[in-house]
């Protein structure tokens, strides 16, 4: 059985991880396709830790490109049972600075349009709770990591989640800010639901590049400006992750409810479950549905 891990998803200019010992590459085939990179597994802060960099490493997949089911599929055939995700993102409040605070957002809002949004389908139906998006545990984790390395943290906020590559429109982001939302990115969804469908604890640490383009008397935000905050947070987000997997290497042990979100959300009569389907989504049903035996003096089918 695979080692218990912890993953780290790495955003916008977050392509490697510092102070990790035994490196190994990992090359994982999933029944989606290829994930966005190798991943990067080895020790950090005394536990297994397996980094992938969402966009690949160089920054050659766009977010609609991102191929989120291979990534979190491939991330759980090699233990992961926790994701720190790392997400740079556009702030929608004034008192969200760019390039100086964090948010661990606890909702999130779907405006995304192209992505597969789920694992299930094809002859077999789920529907997983998703009222809570993101681990509150992991959130707790990030949150106090982040206020122990004494940097500016929101502890709650909401994320909403647009298609891009372009940003938002004037009228978007304004919009975006009369529902209450905090911040604005392009990649924790679908990754978020497949995570908890997967059942991975999951959670972000979001760090503000701009202010989208709602903020009069501010430029519009442009790649150069992201990229320049980019530079600045990256320093910021790999301590807090070797922060966060040193606290959260410490409740490995812990169960959480994340662990157990398909436990009831499975509705299809396993009798009817189609032969194709059951095979590529095996790793993910086998602990509620096991495969039956063939039958004594019969073999097995081809």
């Amino acid at each position: 059985m695979t080692e218990p891990t912890i993953g780290v998803i790495g955003g916008s200019g977050i392509y490697d991880m510092e102070g990790v010992e035994g490196l190994q590459e990992i090359s994982v085939d999933t029944p989606f396709g290829e994930p966005s990179d190798k991943i990067v597994v080895g020790k950090l802060a005394g536990a297994r830790v397996a980094f992938l960099p969402r966009h690949g490493r160089g920054h050659r997949i766009l977010p609609t490109e991102v191929n989120s089911r291979a990534n979190i599929y491939a991330l759980k055939s090699v233990g992961v049972r926790w994701i720190l995700s790392m997400s740079a993102v556009g702030s929608l409040r004034e008192e969200i600075v760019p390039g100086k605070d964090m948010v661990i957002p606890d909702q999130i809002i779907d405006r995304t349009k192209s992505r597969v949004n789920s694992f299930f389908g094809d002859g077999i139906v789920a529907h997983v709770a998703f009222a809570e998006p993101f681990c509150p545990s992991v959130s707790g984790v990030l949150r106090e990591s982040v206020q122990s390395l004494k940097l500016n943290v929101h502890p709650k906020g909401t994320y909403v989640c647009m298609e891009g590559p372009l940003f938002s429109t004037k009228a978007e982001s304004h919009l975006y800010r009369s529902w209450g939302a905090s911040i604005i990115g392009m990649t924790a969804l679908p990754e978020a639901k497949l995570a908890r469908e997967a059942e991975i604890c999951y959670a972000i640490c979001a760090l503000p590049t701009d202010y989208d383009c709602w903020y009069e008397g501010h430029d519009s935000v442009t790649a150069d400006m992201v990229v320049r905050t980019l530079l600045k947070n990256a320093e910021n987000a790999k301590r807090i992750v070797k922060t966060a997997v040193s606290r959260l290497a410490k409740r490995m042990n812990e169960t959480c409810a994340c662990h157990s979100a398909l436990s009831n959300a499975i509705v299809t009569q396993p009798d009817l479950f189609p032969g194709k389907t059951r095979a590529r989504l095996s790793f993910l049903i086998d602990k509620y549905f096991p495969p039956k035996a063939p039958a004594k003096g019969k073999k097995k089918s081809r």
